[in-house]
């Protein structure tokens, strides 16, 4: 838990299109929403280390800043989507993902598991 504790206060803050939502006693979660905050899927972050945490980031595609205060490049500004919503309409691309501690269910549906990866 202190690893995922280390992660939401010193990584969270570097992560572009990552927002911090805390539900005092709930088990820390990774949901990730498409552009309409439509949920996509839910990873449970509670056994995984600061880097694990880190490298899945990395994976599903969101940009980390190496300082808070930095710009985010034109380029990633969607990231972890690959453009904006509003090229198309296409309603499974990712864009905006929270770590919540919401107790849920665990279950996703594989067909729509990081379609815009």
């Amino acid at each position: 838990c202190l690893q995922v504790k280390a992660f939401v206060m010193q990584d969270i803050p570097l992560y572009h299109n990552l927002v911090m939502k805390h539900i005092p006693g709930a088990d820390p979660e990774l949901v990730l929403l498409n552009h309409y905050y439509e949920e996509l899927d839910r990873i449970a972050l509670t056994d995984m280390t600061r880097s694990e945490i880190n490298e899945l980031l990395e994976k599903l595609g969101f940009y980390k800043k190496a300082q808070p205060e930095d710009e985010v490049p034109e380029e990633f500004r969607f990231a972890p989507a690959k453009d904006s919503p509003f090229k198309d309409e296409r309603p499974f691309k990712s864009s905006m993902s929270t770590v919540d501690t919401e107790n849920a269910s665990s279950e996703s549906n594989p067909e729509v598991k990081h379609t815009d990866l």
